[in-house]
């Protein structure tokens, strides 16, 4: 198990973390979130022992300590896959993989680095130099390696962020199935909502340097605690519920995800289309709603300066009140 406890961190005068407290199990998959700048990287790099902190951090009953302590951060049993991915640029893929492999048993070695290859979708490449690979070819390279002496904890800092759409996808779902497989436990910091809601177990909001919201990655999207939180999920409406509800006074507001507001011709709540936005499989619509700019989703474009009504689920509203 992973344990922090009031994990602090600043620069100079300027705190990045404060307090910082929580646990994970072994095999677990944790996604920390949040605007750039907020600690995400910081958080990961106190762990691995790069930075210094008043507070503790436990791997079960060992206490990890940072640069004060260790001539050499980090411990054997922790990987940390930087956003700098420090491959030897003159070695090719496989052999940048099996860098750190001991060269005592050859074909166990050889295995070991073909695995790990297929895994992140490098096979084709292995002869390549990393010199001439792109962005995404050293960044699934670099994972590889960082997975060949296997872990017991891996850091993630924005691990697939260089990596082609088409590929990202795919890649994801093989590396956290093989994470899960082996029971490693796992910690991602990421911008990508993908990270966070498809594969974490649990996930971790930070905001002014403080853990703002925490829980499952569905409890976080179903009902999240405000809008920032709800904006790192995608688009999101903070509507006056009094222009939703018509016996309502109050200026309360409810956090409203696009594809939660439906159009009806039944509906005494309208709205102005003012834009159409295509996003494959729909349109993300721009309208005004009592002069309120909201986005919803549609399967077609709207006709601009069209006055349409909307409806949204009354157990919705109720529950994000």
């Amino acid at each position: 198990m992973l344990k922090l406890k009031n994990v602090s961190f600043a620069y100079q005068d300027k705190p990045i973390l404060k307090n910082i407290s929580f646990s994970l199990k072994r095999g677990e998959n944790l996604s920390v979130i949040g605007e750039s700048g907020c600690g995400k990287s910081t958080l990961l790099k106190l762990i691995y022992g790069l930075l210094h902190t008043d507070g503790k951090i436990f791997w079960n009953d060992q206490e990890l300590q940072g640069p004060q302590f260790n001539i050499v951060p980090g411990e054997p049993f922790i990987k940390y896959l930087a956003q700098d991915f420090d491959l030897m640029p003159p070695l090719s893929v496989a052999e940048n993989i099996g860098k750190h492999l001991s060269n005592m048993y050859p074909r166990k070695k050889t295995n070991r680095v073909k695995e790990l290859m297929e895994v992140v979708e490098m096979t084709d490449l292995a002869d390549e130099k990393a010199k001439h690979l792109s962005g995404g070819q050293q960044q699934r390279v670099a994972l590889a390696r960082a997975l060949a002496n296997e872990p017991e904890l891996l850091l993630l800092d924005e691990p697939f962020s260089h990596i082609d759409h088409f590929r990202k996808n795919n890649l994801r779902r093989q590396v956290f199935s093989y994470l899960a497989e082996k029971n490693i436990t796992c910690i991602v910091a990421t911008h990508d909502s993908t990270d966070a809601l498809s594969f974490a177990n649990k996930t971790i909001v930070l905001k002014n340097a403080k853990i703002h919201a925490e829980g499952t990655p569905e409890q976080l999207y179903q009902n999240p605690p405000n809008k920032y939180v709800a904006s790192l999920f995608g688009e999101i409406n903070e509507i006056m519920l009094k222009n939703l509800v018509v016996s309502e006074t109050s200026r309360k507001k409810i956090l409203v995800y696009p594809h939660e507001i439906s159009l009806s011709t039944k509906s005494e709540i309208k709205i102005e289309i003012m834009e159409n936005f295509f996003r494959g499989q729909h349109y993300l619509i721009k309208a005004k709603l009592n002069g309120q700019e909201i986005f919803i989703e549609n399967p077609l474009a709207l006709k601009e300066g069209e006055m349409l009504g909307i409806k949204i689920s009354p157990r919705l509203i109720e529950a994000r009140k």
